[in-house]
């Protein structure tokens, strides 16, 4: 009986790791934004029911776009040195249970989003097809960061649906952040496969623009990403804790910038995964008190 627990231990934690679980930390906090920003919007109260809907439907969606990433790239993880460790080519989890686990992600994901309301419900499918549609980008375009930026950035403007069932600006403006934010960190992350994806002639900013062209790109955009943090402050009044909150968000893009070098990428683990997840969890924190105490 004990072994058969551990076992399936193992099994939930493989798949924890497949989908790279602990990475859910760079957009949910930005659903956790956007839920706020529309209670402020409608005056409404906290609804904890429809919070953990909204959250749900995340983890659910970002499940079937990790697993699916995995599957599609089995045969190359398997030839990369660096990820043939990961659970599909080292034989942890079959490429068909992988497939299974996507769909079954991807039926609950539009299963809750018809519990959260009509529109996301609508808009469900589209949102699947963008963000599982990623996986195949970096087969025909240098631009595939962009495309999993376009992903994350669903995160704001669907918890903000979730709550008014409407667009508005301001949301938008925080997808924006993802967008570009995740683009710029995706690039330096690819630095680290620029001669294997020459190798398999697969597509990204390092490999069309050198090391050097690809991060000053990364720093172009997390450039503008700067810019429009501090646009939304001062053009929507924000307040004091907003501000505390983007420059501490800002301070850390630059200083995730400055620790890759095109000659040393060394530090590069800690400019993508603890830099920023560390970025969006403070950044997250003082936009929403600023939703609730200005």
């Amino acid at each position: 009986m004990k072994n058969e627990v551990n076992k399936k231990k193992s099994k939930v934690a493989d798949y924890l790791s497949l989908v790279k679980f602990s990475h859910t930390i760079f957009a949910m906090p930005f659903a956790v934004i956007g839920y706020f920003l529309a209670i402020r919007e409608k005056e409404s109260f906290f609804d904890y029911k429809l919070f953990l809907l909204v959250l749900g439907a995340m983890i659910f969606a970002r499940n079937a776009a990790m697993a699916f990433n995995r599957y599609i790239d089995r045969e190359i993880d398997f030839k990369n040195p660096r990820t043939a460790i990961r659970e599909i080519p080292s034989g942890l989890i079959k490429a068909k249970s992988a497939l299974w686990f996507v769909i079954i992600n991807s039926v609950l994901f539009i299963t809750i989003t018809y519990f959260i309301n009509i529109l996301c419900f609508y808009l469900s499918p589209v949102a699947l097809l963008i963000i599982l549609g990623y996986s195949l980008t970096k087969k025909f375009t240098f631009f595939c960061h962009f495309i999993l930026g376009l992903g994350l950035s669903l995160s704001p403007i669907g918890a903000y649906l979730a709550v008014s069932g409407k667009f508005e600006l301001l949301p938008v403006l925080f997808s924006f952040i993802v967008l570009f934010w995740v683009s710029g960190f995706d690039i330096i992350y690819s630095l680290q496969d620029i001669s294997f994806d020459k190798e398999e002639k697969l597509k990204s900013i390092p490999v069309k623009l050198g090391k050097s062209g690809a991060l000053l790109l990364s720093r172009i955009v997390h450039l503008f990403v700067a810019s429009l943090v501090i646009f939304i402050g001062i053009h929507f009044k924000l307040g004091y804790y907003y501000w505390i909150g983007a420059g501490i968000f800002i301070s850390l893009l630059i200083f995730q910038q400055l620790l890759v070098k095109p000659d040393d990428l060394s530090k590069l683990n800690l400019a993508f995964f603890t830099t920023n997840g560390i970025a969006s969890v403070i950044f997250s924190v003082f936009v929403v008190l600023s939703m609730i105490f200005n």
